[in-house]
């Protein structure tokens, strides 16, 4: 049987990413419980190479003195937080022995037989160039490769990289793609099949995620304030909730001085952590994709925040959902209190069916070979 490699962004970063781990650890799953085996590729690609977890200053989002005083303050967390992943990658995940960059991708041809790329904001030349490997660009990776959840986020391309971008697209059999924008652009350029597909971590149940979540954490009522990004406005709003229901908060940030608010700051919680605050919070405040996913693979009240570069695939995804309202930008929006959790996941099991039948036709394209 052939071995698949996934090919994403995950282990190199600036900061650790809970929905970037949890997206290629729930496509290992899924395509394991299709009867296949796929391997975690421990790829870092040339643009991620100076970026580093455990000093991430010189990389930072916002620059500005505050923030950076904030992250200093958060240092001791950040380091616990930054081993629970790698252990979370290093025992959660069949991962390829070898490290490969740019340098060396094509020996990885003795450990994985063909490649699925994806999910995340891979092929978006904003973020990440256009990538090598996320494009299936190396010599071991052209024309056995596919895509899964590729997304392209709000990308700018130009005169300049249009025409690289056609030539990288001939790498693959098939795109499974997450957000509508690029599909029609992907259809005119490539002559294999195109599909729009649901994120990785909605291939999967929350009885999925119950087997690796931790036990309950916080014995006490709490709001849980996730945040990949200060908003002062996101911030007020959770603690005029929790105030109003006598909850505590619950903050993964790296606002540290909100411990002085009364917030019991939680940035060291690795991903199994992670889950396990999600499912036992009584309301979840967000601007993350993948916090507003777990919310709802929960069945948690939540209010997803806007965030600049997120609001495409937030949107979309809320649309799917049935939650059109859900996401806030002032935090005075009015929307339906109550979520009809039945109708949601009836509208996330007939897209999950149609994307696990596209990742299946995928795969068996590549195993075909």
């Amino acid at each position: 049987m052939k071995m698949f490699g996934i090919v994403s962004y995950n282990i190199y970063c600036n900061f650790t990413n809970y929905g970037s781990a949890l997206q290629s650890w729930a496509l290992t799953q899924a395509i394991g419980k299709i009867g296949y085996h796929a391997k975690l590729v421990d790829y870092c690609p040339d643009i991620l190479a100076d970026k580093d977890p455990l000093n991430p200053f010189g990389n930072m989002w916002d620059k500005d003195e505050e923030s950076i005083r904030m992250c200093q303050l958060t240092m001791p967390a950040i380091k616990v937080n930054y081993e629970k992943f790698m252990r979370f990658y290093n025992e959660r995940f069949d991962k390829t022995k070898g490290r490969y960059t740019s340098g060396n991708f094509d020996d990885i041809s003795s450990e994985v037989d063909c490649f699925v790329c994806g999910s995340d904001t891979i092929f978006c030349p904003d973020e990440f160039g256009i990538d090598d490997g996320y494009y299936a660009n190396y010599k071991c990776m052209k024309n056995n490769s596919v895509a899964y959840a590729a997304s392209f986020g709000d990308p700018h391309f130009t005169e300049d990289t249009y025409p690289i971008l056609n030539e990288r697209l001939k790498n693959f059999k098939a795109f499974g793609l997450r957000e509508n924008l690029m599909i029609p652009y992907v259809k005119e350029h490539s002559s294999v099949p195109v599909q729009k597909v649901v994120d990785p971590t909605l291939l999967l149940t929350s009885d999925d995620y119950d087997t690796i979540a931790e036990k309950r954490i916080i014995d006490e009522k709490y709001l849980l304030l996730y945040a990949r990004r200060y908003n002062p406005k996101m911030n007020e709003y959770a603690e005029k909730l929790a105030e109003q229901n006598g909850w505590k908060i619950v903050d993964i940030s790296l606002r540290a001085t909100n411990a002085e608010r009364g917030h019991q700051m939680f940035y060291e919680a690795g991903v199994e952590e992670f889950l396990s605050l999600v499912k036992n919070a009584e309301y979840v405040v967000t601007n993350s994709f993948h916090g507003m996913i777990f919310s709802v693979q929960y069945r948690r009240p939540f209010v997803v925040f806007s965030r600049e570069q997120c609001d495409t695939k937030i949107e979309e995804i809320l649309e799917l959902f049935g939650l059109p309202d859900r996401m806030l930008v002032n935090g005075n929006e009015n929307f339906r209190v109550n979520i009809n959790y039945d109708e949601v996941h009836s509208n996330i099991s007939r897209a999950r069916e149609s994307s696990k039948q596209f990742l299946r036709s995928e795969l068996e394209i590549l195993a075909s070979e």
